[in-house]
């Protein structure tokens, strides 16, 4: 235990002299007695009175070049016992060709845009960010390291003013938009960035050594904020919605109401919690026919679950697609009488109410505490001679926790501990899973020790299953040359899929990767990266090799054309033990060696035309499978309010041999197929204004798959051997969605969003279709129609208190 903590402190000691950022630029922000009207002109006397930072230092795609002379940066802060206020100047001797694609709210257009960077606890690690475009729309996040939360959204103002030599920004961010403390003088980091979109250059007024460290160990120091106390922090968002749907002839109408409350327990912590919540409008899961032995994952589109949810990602343990997901369980025809048939079983769980707890204090502590409710959700059965109904539970009542304790320090590492538990009402299993983690970066940045392990521990009929897992990796993280050695470990019984997503366990699997990458232009090139790696994968127990890869990535951006270009080459050197694909413990299948090659290209996007395109080939060795994977993504911006992106894509898995069934006595089944898939997918929008626009998004999803009455059965010794199984395993399997939306911002944080979606699905066995036949086969499906209507609005306590 001693040499562990000596070794620690040597770790965490090196280099102690090479501090980042040892002089930080300052700014002393000038108190005010009266607001200055936020209209984009600083004719108030107090803007001429403060100080000035200015001075920029180029921050991409080089480092550490002055701004250019004829386009200089100034920007001013003032504050009161309100709020704090920003002035930029930001001069341009290039004004008129400035580009101005409008866009919504935190969407970035093709136009310049300058950043506000606050850190009120001054900790290096934890930024709140304010963008402002020239088109005058807004932007924010916060930031933490490698994570850019856009989903967190603040209530502040802004306006922009473009003459003829410059475009000028004034910025009010009321206090209740920050988290600090309640001392009586505040010391804040502070940067400013400042994006010229012409030259693809950003430049930001304290330096940045992107080689090392993270952006947020650079921050300049803001001085002179005294005597201002942290708000009361609450808000409503109040809404109210109504859908009327059609399907199959039947109409359906819906009406909700509900709220959103933000309440700030202290200067440190938030709590958000959702009443009744409403999710109808959450746009369409990306949906493909899954062969394989894994589940799906899907990324998290509703707003509550995507803002504010940085700590809750720590270790990858909470994967919030689990709250409000499918039941559990489903209405089996062992669940049924010959008498009885399926009168409704419902799809998704209904959520009932859902908070999280999150903060930071000053010394680095951050807390996060989530909690939900579910209802228990049923399936009716209905007796066919009696017309009685009875119920199945498909998910029971059920409450689901997140915790998560991170203490931060040294501006760059962590120790966290994370739970995540459920608990469902009944017979149905409940769930526990712990994990201490660290992330060690030594004062000089250059070295990083990050993992961590964990248990589950499952209770299902008085039985309680105990796993745990391990991760270690050691990394250089700064400079041209870069490299990292890994380990990950899971035994067999390790399962966070309650609350979690986890495809697979009972592995340990060595990773280690060198890389070389550029951070200022070189030649025909604004940078590129070279990185070689390796993979050794063994089963846990029994200690079994599965398989090994090596490969190479690459990627260029050049100078000139602002074209950028990559790929990968990669390979299984010797064979391949699948033991997840033959659907039974302790089974594999013996798969060839692979080679593949993916290759991608993407045009500027500052042109009115770009394009980005994708090849991906892999054929197995020594065996007649093959595949390959296209896309095609054009996109064209008609004018500055208009815009339309289409993606095509086409694959094929040539002679893929696959699961197919378990029959009697274990005997696993496989077939040769030829699986195919064809996505057309267009995305359009519309901006009427910075607060208002029309969105579109189509997408259709096609995959045949053809068996060639070729079937196998797979040997004990993972061979595949002929076997005249017979039935028919084709599959046809089609996916139409269809979203237009009208986004209005009628008031600061409130919403009206108007909603016309359709959508169809289909699958049968007829894999032989042409293009033509398949949509006329899809669309004597049932069309869903569904039109809903979703009007928020936000009211701050600080003002409504005033309305009494």
């Amino acid at each position: 235990m001693k040499k562990f903590i000596f070794i620690f402190y040597l770790f965490t000691q090196i280099s102690a002299f090479a501090q980042l950022n040892p002089n930080p630029k300052s700014i002393q922000a000038l108190r005010i007695s009266s607001a200055p009207t936020i209209d984009g002109v600083l004719d108030e006397s107090f803007w001429q009175n403060a100080e000035t930072a200015k001075d920029f230092i180029m921050f991409r795609p080089g480092i550490g070049t002055n701004e250019p002379s004829g386009k200089k940066t100034e920007v001013k802060v003032i504050y009161d016992d309100e709020a704090i206020y920003f002035g930029a100047l930001l001069y341009d001797n290039d004004i008129k060709n400035i580009p101005i694609e409008s866009a919504t709210r935190d969407n970035f257009g093709q136009t310049d845009w300058f950043g506000i960077i606050l850190n009120p606890l001054n900790d290096g690690q934890n930024d709140t960010e304010f963008f402002i475009q020239a088109t005058g729309n807004q932007a924010d996040a916060k930031a933490s390291i490698n994570d850019e939360d856009f989903g967190w959204s603040a209530v502040w103002e802004s306006a922009v003013k473009l003459d003829n030599e410059k475009w000028v920004i004034e910025v009010k961010i009321p206090y209740s938009a920050l988290r600090f403390s309640n001392e009586e003088v505040q010391t804040w980091g502070l940067n400013f960035h400042r994006r010229m979109q012409n030259t693809k250059e950003q430049y930001t007024w304290n330096p940045i050594d992107k080689t090392k460290g993270n952006i947020q160990q650079y921050a300049g120091i803001l001085n002179g904020i005294k005597n201002i106390s942290p708000p009361t922090r609450l808000s409503f968002f109040p809404y109210a919605s109504s859908s009327y749907s059609i399907y199959n002839g039947e109409n359906q109408f819906d009406s909700s109401i509900g709220m959103d409350v933000k309440y700030g327990i202290s200067e440190s912590f938030t709590l958000d919690a959702t009443l009744i919540p409403d999710f109808g409008q959450t746009a369409f899961d990306n949906l493909t026919l899954n062969l394989g032995p894994f589940e799906q994952h899907f990324s998290e589109k509703r707003a509550f679950f995507t803002e504010g949810t940085e700590l809750f990602n720590k270790g990858n343990l909470f994967y919030s697609r689990r709250v409000g997901n499918r039941p559990s369980t489903y209405v089996k025809s062992s669940d049924l009488a010959e008498n009885e048939e399926i009168l409704d079983t419902p799809s998704d769980v209904k959520m009932l109410n859902a908070l999280k707890i999150s903060g930071r204090t000053k010394n680095g502590l951050g807390v996060g505490f989530f909690n939900a409710i579910t209802e228990k959700t049923v399936a009716k059965i209905k007796n066919t001679d009696t017309d009685e109904i009875r119920k199945i539970v498909l998910e029971p009542f059920a409450n689901y926790n997140v915790l998560v304790i991170d203490q931060q320090f040294n501006k760059n590492s962590a120790i966290s501990f994370v739970n995540t538990n459920v608990m469902r009402e009944g017979a149905f299993r409940d769930a526990n899973v712990s994990a201490l983690l660290f992330d060690l970066t030594n004062k000089a940045n250059k070295y990083k020790i990050e993992g961590g392990g964990g248990m589950s521990y499952l209770n299902e009929f008085d039985t309680t299953t105990k796993g745990f897992f391990t991760d270690v990796a050691v990394r250089k993280i700064s400079g041209n040359w870069q490299y990292g050695l890994e380990h990950h470990l899971e035994d067999a019984k390790f399962n966070k899929n309650d609350l979690g997503y986890q495809q697979r366990n009972n592995f340990s699997n060595f990773e280690s990767y060198i890389s070389y990458e550029t951070f200022e232009p070189k030649g025909r090139f604004d940078r590129y990266q070279f990185t070689l790696w390796a993979d050794l994968d063994y089963l846990y127990k029994p200690n079994k090799y599965t398989s090994n890869s090596i490969g190479l990535n690459y990627s260029f951006q050049t100078k000139e054309t602002k074209i950028a270009y990559g790929g990968n080459f990669n390979t299984i050197i010797n064979k391949e033990f699948d033991y997840y694909e033959p659907r039974i413990s302790g089974r594999f299948y013996k798969k060839p060696g692979r080679i593949s090659s993916n290759q991608w290209i993407s045009t500027d996007y500052r042109k009115k035309f770009a394009i980005d395109a994708n090849v991906f080939m892999a054929s197995r060795i020594n065996d007649d499978n093959s595949y390959i994977d296209i896309s095609f993504s054009p996109r064209y911006r008609v004018n500055d309010q208009l815009s339309f992106v289409y993606d095509l894509n086409y694959s094929k898995d040539t002679n893929d041999k696959g699961f197919v069934d378990i029959i009697a006595d274990d005997e696993i089944i496989f077939g040769k197929r030829d699986a195919k898939s064809f996505t057309n997918a267009i995305s359009g929008k519309y901006n009427f204004s910075t607060k208002s626009a029309l969105n579109l998004t189509f997408r259709h999803y096609w995959s045949p798959v053809e068996y060639d009455n070729q079937y196998y059965l797979l040997n004990n010794n993972g061979i595949l051997v002929a076997n005249d199984y017979t039935e028919n395993h084709d599959i046809n399997y089609n996916i139409w969605n269809f979203d237009l939306s009208y986004t209005w911002e009628f008031a600061p944080g409130s919403q009206l969003i108007a909603l016309y979606r359709n959508s169809i699905f289909n699958e049968d066995q007829l894999a032989d279709l042409n293009f033509k036949e398949n949509l006329d086969n899809l669309f004597d499906e049932s069309m869903l129609h569904n039109f809903s209507v979703r009007l928020v609005y936000y009211i701050d306590y600080n003002k409504a208190k005033n309305w009494l």
